[in-house]
């Protein structure tokens, strides 16, 4: 790793960088804790957010048993969306309201764990919806005060949600996803079982896998926490602080382990070691990525899976089109890299070879196209759509994906190279087809 990537700062530069992690507890079977953290946390009645398939699974039974062997009342909302809307999360809120409960557990994916955080949030500082969403589609008005304890419980190995501060979701009125972002929405604490992955269809394990990959890369390769202005009190610096030294360990491992052990957990559902390798990267990635940001790809991805048309992959439910997050995400992903890398080129390289490419003898020139072919070659051995093609867009769509990108600034403006309108039409043309 490149210590002097942190060597050139701008002149108001930053000069510090923060850590900040969920309290996590990894390893098979550690959803059965669930009543003793809440118990540790003070938690007499406890909301339980999960969606209406995990409802009737064993994860969701162990947790509420060990709830209740523990003395701990329960509400439990079933009705989490895969992909969360600003309707369902007021929904969501308005359950948490009216429950009066003093805590929070999230059983599920990325949408279950942003619904709760989201619940969470409004039932405890009641505000106008767009309040506390992202500027400039929200008002980016700043969390007043710490929420209740909230305990995240992932049962796929992809978004790393219960270590960040961020819940996404498609505002249905833009169709296009954005997001609230503070470290107030962190969860309190994490139970990550990998067993909960041994169900999950090779679709899914794929999709969330690739976030991931992602999250690590853009984690990786973001602009340096040296070349983002000072905050003006350090209360204020961001969670989408940039790389850094701290973020970077964690970048490295988990995109070690994806090279390694990708294509094992999503073709082979019994090969047990590559499923719970494939979590504790997603673990290591959501730590990284909650630390430095994600940048272009994820920016990307929200006009990908609000504007939609008709795709429904196998592995997802069936009754209306989605884009899986991981899937929005990764089909732009090579794009971006081929040209992100003059940014910070030895990055890119380290990239491509963490995730198992050939860099003998390259050069700084082509880092950028080794590892967004190392990338296709992934997507094509786990059966991921090819482009943005794939996923059922065209040319014609381009100026509409461009235009509910272009928001997102959070994500952008932490891409080693200025990202402009030019630049997001060249890369939705780019992510066209790769093969």
């Amino acid at each position: 790793m490149l210590c002097n990537y942190y060597d050139i700062a701008l002149d108001a530069g930053d000069e510090a960088f923060s850590v900040d992690a969920s309290n996590v507890t990894f390893g098979p079977g550690c959803l059965r804790e669930a009543g003793d953290v809440a118990r540790s946390l003070r938690i007499n009645r406890i909301a339980v957010f999960t969606d209406d398939v995990l409802a009737k699974t064993e994860h969701v039974s162990v947790v509420l048993d060990s709830l209740r062997a523990a003395g701990v009342d329960i509400a439990l909302y079933d009705n989490v969306r895969v992909e969360p809307t600003d309707v369902s999360f007021k929904e969501a809120a308005s359950f948490a309201a009216d429950a009066n409960v003093d805590g929070f557990i999230s059983v599920g994916g990325g949408s279950v764990i942003d619904t709760a955080k989201a619940a969470n949030l409004y039932s405890t500082h009641p505000a106008e919806f767009l309040t506390y969403v992202n500027a400039p589609i929200g008002g980016g008005i700043a969390v007043p005060g710490p929420l209740r304890p909230h305990i995240a419980c992932p049962t796929t190995s992809g978004t790393g949600s219960e270590c960040t501060g961020i819940a996404v979701f498609d505002l249905l009125e833009m169709k296009a996803k954005t997001g609230i972002a503070s470290k107030l929405l962190r969860p309190m604490r994490a139970l990550i079982d990998p067993t909960c992955t041994a169900t999950l269809p090779a679709n899914v394990v794929a999709s969330s896998a690739f976030d991931v990959l992602s999250h690590a890369l853009e984690s990786y390769t973001a602009r340096p926490y040296t070349q983002r202005p000072a905050p003006a009190a350090p209360s204020l610096r961001p969670s989408s602080q940039g790389a850094n030294p701290w973020s970077d360990m964690g970048c490295a491992e988990s995109l070690r382990l994806i090279g390694l052990f990708l294509e094992r957990g999503v073709t082979d559902p019994n090969d047990v070691e590559a499923r719970h390798q494939l979590m504790w990267a997603a673990t290591l990635a959501g730590i990284a990525f909650g630390n430095a940001g994600c940048h272009v790809p994820h920016g990307m991805s929200y006009s990908v899976a609000g504007l939609v048309h008709d795709f429904c992959p196998s592995g997802y439910p069936q009754d209306e089109p989605i884009v899986p997050h991981g899937m929005s995400v990764i089909v732009n992903s090579p794009s971006v890299f081929r040209l992100t890398s003059p940014g910070n080129p030895d990055r890119h390289l380290d990239g491509a070879r963490w995730l198992g490419a050939d860099v003998a003898d390259i050069g700084p020139d082509e880092a950028g196209p080794v590892l967004a072919q190392r990338i296709v070659e992934l997507m094509q051995l786990t059966g991921m759509p090819n482009g943005l093609q794939g996923v059922g867009y065209s040319a014609a769509d381009i100026p509409g994906l461009v235009e509910g990108s272009l928001p997102q600034r959070r994500l952008l403006d932490n891409a080693p190279v200025d990202i402009d309108r030019e630049i997001l039409t060249t890369l939705y043309e780019g992510a066209l087809s790769y093969w």
